[in-house]
This record gives structure tokens, C-alpha cells and sequence, in this order.
């Protein structure tokens, strides 16, 4: 596509279409640093998120013992008689959040391990 610029009185006809080469290699250069930006920014997230998860592994598996153990339906029974405080969150006792809370990490697990495996197939 052509068009016709005025400059200082002279028309001058321009080709919108044929970018010069300069502008190529500055678009380039401009969309790989955007990709890297991207890319540190992404590591940096994934590297607290992946401490955090790991850390709470050990929470994972304190809570999988205690749902169906014999604290368990101490504390069930302690509540249905009771004898805990009402202002007590005690939404562990109901099993069905806990239970979703067990499954949610099953499902990041695989998650997490799917992306690790495509970024290293793709690298």
C-alpha cells in the first residue's frame, strides 16, 4: 500500500509495505525481550510457588493421616457433643473441604509435573 506524504512542500510517495530492514530486527529484538522478561518473571513465580508446595507436603500428609484416624472421630464426637468452642473454624470435621483440599494437590501435582515435562521435551 502506497500513500503520499507532504514533506516541506514536496509529495513524497511511501510503501507502508516494505518496512525497512532496520525495523525488522528492531521489532525482533523488541519481542524477544519481551519474551525474555516474560520468561524471568515466570521462573521467579514458579520457584516460590514450588517451595511453597513443597513445604506444604508435609501438612498434606499430617491431614490425610488424620481424616479416618481415631483423633479424628474424637474431635467428630467432641463437636456433635458440644463440647468445642463455637467460635472454633472447624470446617476439617465436615471431611468434604478437606477431602477437595487432598484432591486439589493430587490435581497440581500432575499439573506441575506435566509443565515440567513439556518444558524439558520442548528444550
Amino acid at each position: 500500500m502506497t500513500n503520499e506524504i507532504e514533506i516541506n512542500g514536496v509529495i513524497v510517495e511511501v510503501d507502508e509495505d516494505a518496512a525497512a530492514p532496520q525495523d525488522d530486527h528492531i521489532a525482533r529484538v523488541r519481542r524477544m525481550e519481551a519474551a525474555l522478561d516474560e520468561i524471568i518473571a515466570a521462573n521467579e513465580d514458579i520457584a516460590q510457588v514450588a517451595n511453597r508446595y513443597a513445604k506444604a507436603q508435609e501438612q498434606v500428609a499430617e491431614l490425610a493421616r488424620y481424616l479416618g484416624s481415631e483423633a479424628f472421630f474424637s474431635d467428630l464426637e467432641a463437636d456433635e457433643a458440644g463440647l468445642l468452642p463455637t467460635d472454633l473454624k472447624r470446617g476439617v470435621l465436615s471431611q468434604d473441604g478437606a477431602f477437595n483440599a487432598l484432591a486439589d494437590n493430587y490435581d497440581s501435582a500432575i499439573m506441575l509435573l506435566e509443565a515440567a515435562t513439556k518444558a524439558l521435551k520442548s528444550n
